[in-house]
């Protein structure tokens, strides 16, 4: 139920054909994976890392590093997630190490990792600053963290600007319970991770606003709008200051000191 949602880690066996079709299968989900996989290259065409994917999903990412040979550790509290990902392993011909369990249970039993995927995650987790910590934990001394986060100030504007009953709920810090019921409990603020992961000893590198502009665009808008031009234009401000602070999504990537 609505009211329950954001005091458990937040389970999608429920949604599995919704993120294939929906998410995945659309240009919203090509683009993010676009955007993750520029930030990401240079890890990804480094010689074999040690890489957990911490809440996997349908395993795109996992499978991308998994193909370059890279060692990769997978795993999801959704076990119709983790055979979706699974199946898609085995049809690659690649070899990942699977758990279903969460993140926070993984981490318990993992060696130190050069690269930890926590994408889409830490928003729907019922502690989520607590488990980041637990997470960035197998983070070794020089190795990096790929966060990627549903961001706080995107839904607070967008809803402003739809206005009606989403007025209230955004004066109430009521992200969820009405509307849409993938609109996670517990988004975040580029400022809230950037603190963070300073006081963790974690370094900025890379940081990536994800659907900058398109996200706040009405539906005529985006009927009347040429997309090759939109994206041109999402591309060339998708990494700059203010505008990448504005992604329905952001990306960082940060460096262990």
């Amino acid at each position: 139920m609505a009211k329950e949602r954001g005091k458990y880690d937040y389970n999608f066996d429920g949604f599995v054909e919704k993120f294939e079709r929906s998410i995945y299968g659309s240009f919203k989900g090509e683009w993010r994976l676009k955007l993750l996989k520029e930030d990401l290259q240079q890890l990804h065409d480094a010689t074999t890392l040690d890489v957990w994917d911490a809440g996997c999903g349908l395993g795109q990412m996992s499978l991308w590093f998994a193909k370059a040979g890279h060692r990769v550790s997978a795993n999801d509290i959704s076990f119709k997630m983790l055979e979706r990902a699974k199946e898609a392993f085995e049809d690659a011909g690649v070899e990942v190490t699977t758990h279903k369990a969460p993140a926070q249970e993984v981490a318990a039993s993992l060696p130190l990792q050069d690269l930890v995927l926590y994408h889409a995650v830490i928003e729907w987790t019922a502690k989520p600053l607590e488990t980041l910590e637990i997470v960035a934990g197998r983070v070794k001394p020089g190795g990096y963290l790929s966060l990627l986060f549903f961001n706080e100030h995107a839904l607070v504007y967008r809803n402003v600007m739809q206005g009606s009953w989403r007025l209230g709920t955004i004066l109430e810090n009521r992200w969820y319970g009405r509307g849409k019921r993938l609109t996670p409990p517990h988004p975040q603020s580029p400022e809230t991770i950037h603190a963070w992961l300073a006081s963790h000893s974690f370094e900025v590198e890379v940081q990536t606003g994800i659907r900058v502009f398109h996200d706040y665009m009405s539906k005529s808008a985006l009927e009347e709008t040429d997309m090759e031009e939109l994206m041109a234009l999402e591309y060339r401000y998708c990494r700059k200051p203010t505008y990448r602070n504005m992604g329905r999504y952001i990306h960082i990537l940060a460096k262990r000191q």
